[in-house]
């Protein structure tokens, strides 16, 4: 299977990497390289791998599916929406290290990081992203196109909505709702529930804006 990282910053090199992982357990795969809309990129490489152009490029490149490897939720979601009613297919990318209980359902185009835990009854939505050292536990749901960052801890039962952005290293107690394109900032203790387009920081989880 030949794929394409959308994006070459450093999120989408975090992705080839885990694809890269993957291929070294046996899964066939080969990574062709990356698109970036930073025209600086193009005829580059990164982590020896080929920039071939910008993301408009795609129809030209062989390939048999694709991986978002941009890191921004509102234009991974956009692309990834694009991309979709195109026809597009997505590869899911998991890192050898994650480990995830046998009932997780994980959703095309999600990328679970190095050292991720997911709990049983547990869902990953299309295009989110769990982080390196991120867990998610007991029947907790992170929807689409949202993004756990790295050693952020989620209690059971917690839902984190679309599009959301849980920072480095926060928590959230167990049956916490964070709303939708809500954001969570670095290190925050979320004790009670998040309001959807809500910015919250500290301990314990305070209205930013």
């Amino acid at each position: 299977m030949k794929i394409i990282v959308m994006g070459a910053s450093g999120h989408g090199q975090v992705v080839a990497d885990v694809l890269y992982q993957m291929w070294t357990k046996g899964r066939e795969l080969e990574i062709v390289g990356f698109l970036d809309d930073d025209a600086s990129l193009t005829g580059t490489k990164v982590m020896g791998l080929n920039v071939l152009g910008k993301l408009a490029d795609l129809p030209a490149m062989p390939h048999d599916s694709i991986i978002m490897g941009i890191g921004d939720n509102v234009a991974r979601a956009r692309i990834y929406a694009e991309l979709k009613s195109a026809g597009k297919r997505f590869v899911t990318a998991i890192h050898p290290s994650a480990v995830l209980a046998p009932d997780v359902v994980v959703g095309q185009g999600a990328v679970l990081c190095a050292g991720t835990v997911i709990n049983t009854g547990a869902k990953v939505g299309e295009n989110a992203i769990m982080n390196t050292c991120a867990s998610l536990d007991h029947h907790s749901v992170l929807e689409a196109h949202a993004h756990v960052a790295p050693g952020v801890h989620l209690a059971g039962n917690v839902r984190v909505g679309e599009g959301a952005l849980v920072g480095i290293g926060s928590c959230a107690v167990p049956g916490i709702s964070i709303g939708a394109w809500s954001v969570v900032g670095a290190g925050t203790a979320v004790i009670r529930d998040v309001p959807s387009r809500a910015t919250v920081g500290g301990v314990p989880a305070k209205p930013l804006s």
